[in-house]
C-alpha cells in the first residue's frame, strides 16, 4: 500500500492520485449507528443537553464512592423542587439510578451509562 499525501490549499490539484490513499485521519467510530442506539444516545445527550442536569450528572460521577446524596449535590443555584425535577429528568433517561435511605436519596451513575457513551465514539482499529 502507498501512503500518499494529498496537497490541500490554494492552488492545490482537484484531482487527487490514483491508488491506494489512506485519509490522515482514522474514523471516530466504527460503524454508524443503529436506530435503537441512535434513539437511546440522543435521550441521553438530550438529557445531558440542559447545564443544571448536566452539572448534577457530572457531580454524580465525580463524587467520591461512586454515589452522592442529593444533599450533597442539590448546590447547582437553582430551587430543591427543580433539583427534583432534573434528577427525575435524569433517572428517566436511564442515566441515573437511585436508592432511598431514610429521609435522603443517594444517586449513582447508572452502570452501563459510561460505557454506552464510550462505545458511541468507539475509534475504528486502524491498519498498520
Amino acid at each position: 500500500m502507498t501512503i500518499v499525501q494529498i496537497p490541500t490549499g490554494p492552488g492545490a490539484d482537484a484531482n487527487p492520485p490514483a491508488g491506494d490513499v489512506v485519509p490522515c485521519c482514522p474514523p471516530l467510530a466504527q460503524r454508524p449507528l443503529e436506530a435503537e442506539e441512535a434513539e437511546r444516545a440522543a435521550a441521553m445527550f438530550k438529557a445531558l443537553g440542559d447545564p443544571v442536569r448536566l452539572r448534577l450528572f457530572s457531580a454524580v460521577a465525580s463524587h467520591p464512592g461512586g454515589e452522592a446524596c442529593v444533599c450533597d449535590i442539590s448546590d447547582v443555584g437553582v430551587s430543591q423542587p427543580t433539583v427534583s425535577h432534573h434528577l427525575r429528568k435524569l433517572r428517566e433517561a436511564g442515566l441515573l439510578t437511585c436508592e432511598r435511605r431514610g429521609t435522603w436519596v443517594y444517586y449513582r451513575v447508572a452502570p452501563s451509562v459510561l460505557a454506552a457513551m464510550g462505545t458511541l465514539f468507539d475509534p475504528a482499529p486502524t491498519a498498520r
